[in-house]
């Protein structure tokens, strides 16, 4: 079993590590998907557009809300948008912009050397079989638990208690990689080695020095 190594507790056995998707793995945009269907400019107009808020509507269908609920609810309140609403869930394969590959390596790394492997994912449950058709690396996980299939989203703390039963292990003994400060703060919380995912090769450092058998890029 590896251990994790950092300078401020002794050594801890690696049970696993927990993958996030969006803009780890899979880099994702939004703005090509409705860009498809209205163009580009009205795309940057309507995700630029505070009063609407992309992020904040696109949440709750990542914690089970049905899309078409939630698109209902956004054409009622903001009518003018009605076109760039639609078109991002009609064109949301637009919106997996590929493969981060740098990424998939260290994945595939990590299971040459037997690191059990695990995904945890804020996604729709409409919309995420989409990425399991487009990415093979997804087969390598054990299990990839998604939010929308679960009824709750990061940085719920619900949901890492989902994670835990889900996996069988203590999330002591796990890393944890994601690229929003919240989800580490809650994974954190939940007892997970978080690492805060900014680049490639920060992240084949940052996993080296807590002990896994990692080589330079």
């Amino acid at each position: 079993m590896t251990a994790v190594f950092d300078s401020h507790s002794a050594p801890v056995p690696v049970e696993a590590v927990v993958f996030d998707l969006g803009n780890v793995l899979i880099s994702w945009d939004p703005h090509p998907a409705i860009a498809r269907g209205v163009g580009k400019e009205e795309a940057t107009r309507f995700l630029a557009d505070e009063a609407f808020d992309f992020h904040a509507w696109n949440l709750p269908q990542d914690a089970g809300r049905p899309w078409d609920v939630a698109e209902d609810v956004a054409i009622e309140s903001h009518p003018h948008w009605e076109r760039a609403i639609r078109a991002y869930r009609a064109n949301f394969e637009e919106s997996m912009v590929g493969a981060i590959q740098d990424s998939v390596q260290i994945l595939y790394d990590l299971q040459a050397v037997g690191i059990p492997l695990y995904a945890l994912t804020n996604w729709s449950r409409e919309l995420f079989p989409m990425a399991r058709s487009r990415f093979a690396f997804l087969d390598v996980f054990e299990d990839i638990i998604v939010s929308g299939e679960e009824g709750v989203a990061k940085p719920d703390p619900k949901i890492f208690e989902i994670l835990r039963q889900r996996i069988g292990r203590s999330l002591d003994g796990c890393i944890f990689i994601d690229d929003s400060m919240a989800n580490i703060a809650a994974g954190r919380e939940a007892g997970l080695n978080a690492i805060l995912f900014t680049d490639t090769g920060h992240l084949r450092e940052d996993l080296s020095v807590r002990g896994l058998p990692l080589s330079a890029a």
